[in-house]
Order: structure tokens, then sequence, then C-alpha cells
């Protein structure tokens, strides 16, 4: 069983709470002994409404703003941003909490003992033990997906009869209150009478008493309760109301057991797709996740620890981003705040796309969907956004965006608010989606929105001879000096932005190929933008150019290392090409960044090590792992930024993934990038590009067997391994094992 647990209470630290979530219903549980705690959200409960942002007066800006980075005035350039092409008002909308559940155990004699809460990973169940008056308490919590709601046991071993009392609330933040005779509401509004919620709090009991009065559940000599939570927004339901009413009175029909094994039943088909088995320490798997995480080191290893943090990222993902709810945000579902870190929106110049890098490796490409919904929406904001601001064709987005898909510049900070590359990087999500699941009918139907996206940049870019003008351009979130010593930002081909217009425009053809598109004129114009795009280029130290002229860094070991965007998660630069120039200068950009201080953020280390697992060195992607267990996991495995940022689990577990496979367009790579630490085991079912399946079995880091499986389509496909190729031809339905001498 793969479960985290510890023998003490969160208390009141919400980064010590264990997160349970259902894609839309997300809880932060504390496990207070004498009052159980659990932070509670709904994933659409913002903060306002949909709104126009666009700055009007950018368009008339536009060739004065290009005029001035072209003449090398960037400081009037950026000035001129700040004024002509923030948004109005410049901020979007942000994620908000949806309240606090307390359970308070009345008439408890004696001290608490015997303490121990688990969160049980292959189950996304968790539990909760503790003793008091000779009486052994427990506590079972779970999200159920297909029911849409919050559900908590709680009963006794011996059976005895118990006292809670159960409150719902969000201090000010909500207009009222009400119960009936088995259920008590929550109702409030966000902005005006347009955007509405709706909670709900019921039970289903054996023995004794349960009343409603006030805002209480009052629960008296029961034997066993079971609690129903659930909520709901206007943004999905027209009333929301009638909704939660509906939804606990079904609930309250079924047995505990039957909303149980239904949430059993839905879960585990996802969690148990892929299985990492590493050998490990037994005696190390008795002490609690807290004192585990404090001692692992590169000279204590725990690989348990790792396949536990492996389990949990797939566990977050399931829980925070499944069909039907909002993609996971910066905190992924689970925000304790009415006024979160970055507004735990979408932010979309990488945190967005790392938190989807895991989920079609490990087979979870129906979490992906959200991300795709949310894209549908942006769309047509992001048409209005080209016009008004650019005056141009398709559709554009910036750095960040909210639930209903705002594509105007967020904030107004120069090194990121200005970027137009948000909705091109995330239609590179559309060909990866369909390239795993070779799912024709979903490319068709997102297909006009990557050809929306080339569009724009077909009339945003200004071509010249033999090259293409991108301005303004940026390097999120970095800042260049230039040689009078003044900083900047703004730029002209940014490299980062030249590589993702590189995937953009190649996928964009293929999929237009694929789907038979007879625009010969716009296929031949994107034809034409992509032979124009510049080349990846190398500076005076060896490394990648990160901007258009081989400036100095004002931060040499910044966060973002978006130059290598090409390495990972493009595949325009790979280790086993002929030409090993752009792979040396790779090694140096990140020898650089790191020996500057590099990394010290979560989600930073975690694209690191995808770095280092694309460069086939499986020593310094485990040296990274090391450093971001010790330096940014929170003692429940919450990546911390700080504060907790989601993204670093996320991508973390991708790069464990790239150690063990990577899938190329035209070839399968196992076992490039594996640790000697990590070279014993088994890998069961990740996931490859074109519809098959790999297991992996490997000792001593050598591997001793795989074998594929041709899941969705015949396959077809060079397989290397140490020099030596497999080459794969299988029917839909067939496997194959292929033992290694």
């Amino acid at each position: 069983m793969s479960r985290l647990f510890y023998k003490q209470s969160a208390g009141y630290d919400w980064n010590k709470a264990l997160p349970i979530g259902n894609g839309k219903l997300g809880a932060m549980i504390f496990g207070d002994e004498n009052c159980e705690h659990l932070q509670l959200n709904e994933d659409s409960l913002w903060y306002g409404g949909p709104m126009s942002r666009v700055n009007v007066d950018a368009k008339d800006n536009l060739s004065t703003l290009r005029e001035l980075v072209r003449e090398g005035r960037i400081s009037e350039a950026e000035e001129l941003l700040l004024h002509a092409f923030t948004g109005t008002p410049q901020s979007e909308r942000t994620y908000s909490t949806l309240g606090d559940l307390y359970i308070n155990y009345k008439n408890i004699s004696g001290e608490w003992s015997d303490y121990e809460r688990e969160l049980d990973l292959s189950k996304a169940l968790f539990r909760l033990r503790k003793r008091a008056g000779g009486i052994t308490f427990r506590e079972e919590i779970f999200a159920n997906n297909p029911s849409n709601l919050l559900v908590m046991m709680i009963t006794t071993d011996e059976g005895a009869s118990f006292d809670i009392d159960v409150n719902f609330g969000r201090k000010t933040f909500y207009d009222s209150t009400f119960h009936d005779s088995d259920t008590i509401y929550s109702l409030g509004s966000m902005v005006g009478e347009d955007y509405r919620y709706a909670a709900g709090l019921s039970s289903v009991h054996i023995g004794g008493t349960v009343e409603c009065v006030g805002e209480y559940l009052k629960c008296r000599k029961v034997n066993m309760v079971c609690l129903l939570f659930t909520a709901a927004t206007t943004f999905r339901e027209k009333d929301p109301l009638s909704y939660v009413s509906n939804t606990l009175r079904v609930g309250r029909s079924l047995e505990y057991s039957a909303l149980l094994n239904e949430h059993l039943q839905e879960y585990c088909e996802l969690f148990d797709k892929t299985k990492l088995s590493l050998t490990s320490d037994p005696e190390l798997e008795k002490l609690p996740t807290d004192e585990r995480l404090k001692r692992f080191g590169i000279d204590k290893p725990d690989n348990g620890l790792i396949q536990t943090y492996y389990d949990f990222g797939r566990y977050l993902l399931i829980a925070s981003s499944r069909e039907g709810s909002l993609p996971a945000n910066l905190q992924g579902i689970w925000n304790g705040s009415m006024d979160p870190p970055w507004g735990s929106k979408f932010t979309i110049n990488i945190n967005t796309e790392m938190n989807y890098w895991p989920a079609e490796m490990f087979g979870l490409g129906s979490c992906h969907m959200p991300l795709f919904d949310l894209m549908r929406r942006m769309c047509e904001n992001g048409q209005r956004t080209a016009r008004d601001m650019y005056n141009c064709r398709g559709t554009v987005a910036h750095h960040n965006t909210d639930m209903w898909g705002d594509t105007a510049p967020q904030d107004g900070w120069i090194p990121a608010t200005y970027w137009v590359m948000g909705m091109a990087w995330l239609c590179t999500h559309i060909w990866e989606h369909y390239l795993y699941t070779l799912d024709i009918d979903f490319l068709e139907s997102m297909y006009p929105i990557m050809r929306e996206s080339v569009l724009f940049f077909h009339d945003f870019l200004v071509e010249e001879e033999d090259t293409v003008f991108l301005c303004p351009s940026l390097s999120p979130e970095n800042t260049y000096i230039l040689p009078n010593g003044e900083s900047g930002n703004v730029c002209y081909n940014s490299t980062m932005d030249i590589e993702i217009l590189r995937d953009l425009f190649t996928q964009f053809l293929s999929a237009a190929k694929l789907l038979e598109d007879a625009d010969e004129e716009f296929i031949a114009h994107t034809e034409s933008l992509l032979k124009k795009l510049p080349p990846i280029r190398v500076g005076r130290f060896g490394q990648i150019m990160e901007w258009n002229e081989d400036y100095e860094e004002r931060e040499p070991g910044h966060r973002h290392i978006s130059h290598l965007y090409a390495l990972h998660p493009s595949e325009q630069i790979n280790a086993d090409d002929s030409d090993q120039t752009l792979i040396q200068a790779a090694k140096v950009t990140l020898d650089r960044r790191l020996s500057n201080g590099g990394g010290h953020t979560g989600w930073s280390r975690a694209w690191i090590m995808n770095m280092f697992a694309r460069l086939f060195e499986g020593e310094k992607v485990y040296e990274n792992l090391v450093a971001l267990l010790n330096k940014s996991t929170l003692t429940n495995l919450f990546d911390n930024h700080p504060p907790f940022q989601i993204d670093g689990n996320f991508g973390a577990i991708a790069a464990i993934g790239e150690m063990y496979l990577q899938s190329k367009s035209d070839r399968v790579i196992l076992m490039p990038a594996v640790p000697k630490a990590m070279g014993d085991g088994s890998i069961e079912g990740i996931y490859a590009k074109y519809g098959a399946v790999f297991s992996l079995c490997f000792r001593e880091g050598k591997l001793t067997s795989f074998s594929v499986k041709a899941e969705l389509a015949d396959y077809e496909m060079r397989v290397l391994y140490l020099g030596k190729e497999y080459m794969v031809s299988l029917p839909l339905g067939e496997e194959a094992t292929y033992e290694i001498e």
C-alpha cells in the first residue's frame, strides 16, 4: 500500500494537512483530536465574473513600440507597454476558498492516545485513528467523483455511542444559512445576483439522534455517522441550491459501502494504470512520512519515499483535474485563502503546462481534458484580444488566464505581462494528447484553435527577407543587461518564443495534413514562416542564447530556464542527435544556472530534473530529486515554491517517468537516465506515443526485460536501449516481451 502517514495532527498548519479531491470538490484535512477540521474548495468558486479588460490603446501604439525596441530604447518601450498594453483593470479574477467544516467531539473522557492519520494513495482514502476513554475512534474520508460528494464516516471499534457537533461556514463571506429537517445549507453570491454558490451538509446515522440546530448538525449518542457535503455554483448549475439538495438526497439514499465502492471502482481504474516498484528498505516503511522526508538524502537513500512521492503526484492529478472539472491551477484545487498567492490562477508561461507533463505518459489523458475545455473558452476571448489589442486575426493569450478564459495581459509586471505566447504553448498540448491517444475526433474538434493561434502569428509576425520579427517578446520572467548597464525585459525574437512557434507551426502542419485541410494558401504561408524562424544560437560562454542578443543576465541563477524549452518539453534538441553542438550548449546553460543558485523554487528544480533526463544524465536527475525533497517539499509532500505550488509535484513525477522511458516522434528510448539508486525494480504501464504501453524490469540499473502492448492501434516503432535497436511491430491488441541479455 502506498500511503502518507503521521503520528500527530496538522495542528493549525495548512501545509501539514492532507488533501483529498474529486476534480470539483477538494478538502485539506487537519486531523485534530478534539475538533476535526476540513478546509474546503469547489473548483468554480472564483471571485467576480467574466469581464473585458483589453487596453484599446495598444493597437495604436504597437508600431511605435516595435520601433523603440528595434532602436534599443528599451526603457521608453517598457514605459509604453506599461501604459498602453496593460489590461484595464490590470488583474484577472482569483480563485477563492469555499470555507471550513468542523467536527467537535463532545464529552470525551481522558487524554487522546494511539494517534495515526494516513492518506492511502492507492484508494484515495483518508483514515484517522485515535483513542480516548477506552474507545477507539475512526474517521474515513474520501471525495467521490461520480456522486460529487465529500463523504466522511465516523465510528468506533467498540460500537460505542458518541456525541459530535458539525458545522460549516465561510466566516463573513456568505449571504445566508438555513436548514430543513436533515440538511444545513449555505448560500452566497460572488458579485451581484448573476454568480452564486450553494453548499450543503447532511448525514446518515446509526443509533442516537441527529438534529439540525442553527448552523449545526447536532449528533447525540450515535454509533456511526456518515457526513455528506457538496457544493456548486452557477458556473455549471443554473440552480445550485437544487443541485446541492438533489445530490445530498441521492447520497443519503445509498449505503456508505455503496458510496465507497463507487469511489474505489472509478478512482482505481485511473490510479492503477501504471505502477512503479523500487527495491526499498522495509524498516523505513515503518517510519512516518515526515520523519522519512527529514532523514532522506544522497547518503541516506529511501526508494520507498520516492515511490510514495511518485504515487502522490499521480494522486494529485487525479484529485484535481477530472473530466467536467476545471484544470489544475497553481495550487491544484486546494486553496485556503480568500486572497491566494498569485490569485491561484492558471499561469501559462510554464506552470499550467507543467501540471500536465505527466498526464499522457501515465495513462491519465482523461485528466488532461479540463485544460482543453478551458482553451475552448479562451479561444473566443483571445480572438477579441487579438483584434482589439493588436489589430490581428486569430487568437492570442498572455501569461495568465482564469476560469472564464481571460486572455488580456495580467498585472503590469514588465518581465511577464506582455508575453503573447500563452495560447501557442497550450496548443502544443493538443498535438501531444493526439499522439498518445490517436483520438482523431478530439484532434478535429481542437484543430480550429490551433489554426486560430497560427493565424494570429500570420498577422502579428513582421516578415523580412529571410527571417521574421516577433515583438513584443520576452523570456519569462528574466531580465537582461544592456551594454550601457540598463536593465531590460522586452525584446524581439526571444529564443523561447521562436522555439514555441517552431513547435506550433510544425504540429499544425502535421495536423492539417492528417485532417486533409484544403486551404493551400494558408498552409503554404505557415510553411514559409516556419522556414524563416531564426535558429537556436550559441553564446559566448558556450550557452544557448536566451535573447536575440548575447546579453548579460541580471540574475544568472534565475528560476526560469525558458531558452531550454527546445530540450524539454520540446524535441528540438535531442541527446542522441548526431550533431552535439546544441546538447553541449544546453549542458553549459544548466551548469551556469545551477552554479549561480538556480533551482531554488520547487517547480524550477522539477524542470531541471526533466532537462537532465533528456540529457541522459541520471545521476544529476537524482541529485536534483534529492534537492527537491530536501529543500522544496513540505511535510505533506506538497511542492514548495515557496509558498505551496503544485506544478513541482507534477513536473518531478514527469521527470521520474522520463528516467525510464522517453517517447519521441520516431523512436522510444528505454532507461535513458536511471540513477544507480533507482535501478532495481520495475515500472508497469508507462505509455508511449502512438498508442503503446510499455512495462520494464530492471536490476542494478540494467534493463532485464521489457514488454510492449499495442493498446490503441497497430504499433511499429524503433525501440532503443544502450545502442541496440529493437524493431517492434505489433497488431492492435497484441503484446510482446523482450528479454535483455
